[in-house]
């Protein structure tokens, strides 16, 4: 299917090159949110499990929607390589790869800095161990297959650090021999493969615009963002907000095979999408100094995964609200489909994250609701009306109605007097 005009392209091209780099790092933020639940509910070995099924069931699938999108295809170590560096389980910065080729078939990577090592060290050595040994094995691999499936991606060294402060903190050899056996996906993958967001179509890249349009050239150490053009950075960013949703349905799946029951599974998500909501909109906001109060919400919002890419979410903003119907993200059963009346703690999330004295406010019904964010005085009501409603194309008049306290609210009907 094919998506909607993207939501990014009302951004600049220097805003595109600041966000990106953000999106992929918010992407890190699945598992940190996720992961402590699954602990709690199902224990810590089950937790590495749904780990590796999660990235296993994703990453060989939004690693070749971006070698497509990005025309550099291949079968190689620097098709592998390309792939890392574009990867919401590899963000630069937070993750400071660093590559070696030797020839087409044998590099090497090693990290400089990994964020998720000084995340996890302070847990104890059998989480390092866990996250660095059982979870990298398979996943590497499963992310490898992507592009060749007779890639081996082994360690060198890898933490536990021995001593405490060695650098780089990891190394790994990457070699692709035809003897080596073929990797084949695990069994997550043939189910998110299934899914309408594994085969989204999104605008292809204009190769007119100024700016690079690719990335078929040769492999650079650390991709300068800004040397794209606006074309291709709005793909990008659209496709890693596709990485999370891909990455997401993972994660719920894992959940489901091992929750007790849907309103487990519900629980479990439902935490993990409020801590990537609230802390995704306060990077993106301060990332693109975008302002507080209800316009900064809205703002905010439009550029953040839960709502994107355009199209595989349907939200229409205006009139100071977003308006939600039913679109392939429900259908999925992706983050969208924990968005609602009575389920506001995403939407809240964002907006506290934005401004802490609005409220998220969603009246409708599941499959089309309307998100309104309350005022907190007079002069924000004042603000709204003259510089923002009034603005608006065919609004002739405005009628206002004020409610200062709040008696009862209830939508049930009285019907006691039935029993």
């Amino acid at each position: 299917m094919t998506s909607a005009p993207s939501r990014f392209s009302s951004l600049t091209r220097a805003e595109l090159a600041t966000l990106v780099p953000e999106l992929l790092l918010i992407g890190q933020l699945i598992d940190r949110s996720g992961m402590a639940w699954c602990i709690s509910s199902f224990g810590r070995p089950e937790m590495l499990q749904i780990a590796i099924e999660e990235w296993s069931g994703a990453s060989p699938i939004y690693t070749r929607r971006m070698q497509k999108a990005l025309k550099y295809e291949g079968t190689d170590i620097l098709t592998i390589f390309k792939g890392l560096q574009l990867d919401i389980g590899a963000p630069p910065q937070f993750m400071d790869f660093r590559y070696v080729v030797h020839d087409r078939w044998h590099g090497e990577f090693y990290l400089d800095h990994c964020g998720a090592l000084l995340d996890v060290e302070p847990m104890g050595e059998d989480y390092v161990r866990g996250m660095c040994h059982d979870i990298e094995d398979p996943t590497f691999d499963a992310t490898a297959v992507a592009t060749n499936a007779r890639a081996q991606v082994r360690p060198i060294h890898r933490p536990p650090r021995t001593p405490s402060d060695r650098h780089p903190h990891c190394a790994w050899t990457v070699v692709i021999d035809d003897s080596h056996p073929e990797v084949t996906g695990l069994p997550p993958l043939a189910v998110i493969e299934k899914t309408i967001a594994a085969d989204w179509e999104l605008a292809p890249i204009d190769p007119a615009d100024e700016g690079q349009s690719d990335y078929s050239g040769p492999l650079v150490s650390d991709v300068d963002f800004a040397a794209f053009s606006k074309s291709a950075l709005v793909r990008i960013a659209d496709e890693v907000c596709l990485q999370m949703q891909l990455l997401n349905l993972s994660f719920v799946l894992a959940v489901k095979n091992r929750a007790t029951d849907a309103a487990q599974v519900a629980d479990i998500c439902t935490k993990q999408l409020t801590g990537v909501a609230g802390l995704g909109a306060e990077r993106i906001r301060r990332a693109l100094d975008l302002p507080g109060g209800a316009d900064g919400v809205w703002a905010t919002l439009e550029l953040h995964p839960l709502v994107n890419p355009t199209g595989y979410v349907d939200a229409e903003f205006s009139s100071g609200a977003m308006r939600v119907r039913r679109s392939a993200a429900h259908d999925d059963g992706t983050w969208i489909d924990l968005c609602g009346p009575g389920r506001t703690e995403a939407l809240q999330a964002i907006t506290t994250a934005v401004d802490p004295g609005l409220t998220a406010v969603v009246t409708g019904n599941d499959a089309d609701y309307q998100l309104k964010v309350v005022v907190r005085d007079m002069e924000h009501y004042q603000h709204f009306l003259l510089d923002k409603l009034t603005h608006i194309s065919g609004v002739t008049g405005v009628r206002s109605s004020f409610v200062l306290r709040r008696i009862k609210h209830k939508t049930a009907l009285p019907l006691n007097h039935l029993g």
